[in-house]
């Protein structure tokens, strides 16, 4: 009975190299491709909270991977943020990041409670992001049957004159019980009813007539304003 030869396949070890080297290659070059990190962040729709502290929530502020950093775990830690109505977080080229924000609009400062109210009625413990609002002051108590009323005429102020305001105090006389008085940063004081609160949106139309005179505007009982001496 005749033998069978078996035949020995060399193993070409130069094909074999070149595959192993190329699959080295790819895999670099994909690993090189994912670690690329964001060149660039940009924020988008703030007022009220500055960069910082967006790119601290969404931790990005030390530029990690583009391609690894999800935007929608971004999006989910963000929206967190009581200070954050609505976000979304787009990659664009050149390895860009935008956030786009949606406030929620902070109104004042409770100074009895230590809170922040936003306009939603929403009122949030003061924390060190507090620094980042410019707002007024509510400086003591308003009972609780004029509250809401209260933070909705806040809510009436227009932007450029809530910025003006920087301290209301809730004043009533055996006159009037819903009366507040409104300091504001020019050194001026506004006497305001809950009934009249969105007077005070003419206020910069009040100030080109008085001459550059500090005093008290009163429009809480008709309109006019007494010279401080």
């Amino acid at each position: 009975m005749a033998k069978k030869i078996v035949k020995k396949r060399r193993v070409k070890i130069l094909p074999c190299l070149l595959v192993l080297l190329i699959l080295g290659g790819l895999s670099f070059l994909v690993y090189f491709f994912l670690k690329i990190p964001i060149k660039n962040l940009i924020v988008q729709g703030t007022v009220y909270l500055n960069d910082d502290y967006i790119l601290e929530l969404a931790e990005v502020k030390d530029y990690p991977s583009f391609w690894l950093s999800s935007t929608a775990a971004m999006e989910k830690q963000l929206e967190k943020s009581p200070y954050i109505s609505e976000v979304s977080v787009e990659r664009k080229f050149f390895h860009v990041l935008v956030f786009s924000i949606v406030e929620n609009v902070p109104l004042f400062i409770n100074n009895t409670n230590q809170t922040v109210v936003f306009l939603n009625a929403e009122e949030v413990p003061i924390s060190e992001e507090i620094d980042l609002f410019r707002i007024p002051r509510l400086i003591n108590y308003v009972p609780d049957t004029k509250y809401k009323t209260f933070i909705k005429g806040m809510s009436n102020i227009k932007k450029e004159i809530l910025g003006k305001i920087s301290d209301v105090e809730y004043q009533p006389n055996e006159y009037d019980k819903d009366r507040f008085l409104l300091y504001m940063d020019d050194g001026n004081m506004v006497y305001l009813t809950l009934t009249k609160f969105d007077m005070i949106n003419y206020y910069n139309d009040v100030l080109s007539q008085l001459e550059n005179r500090k005093g008290i505007l009163y429009l809480d009982n008709g309109n006019h304003f007494q010279i401080m001496e």
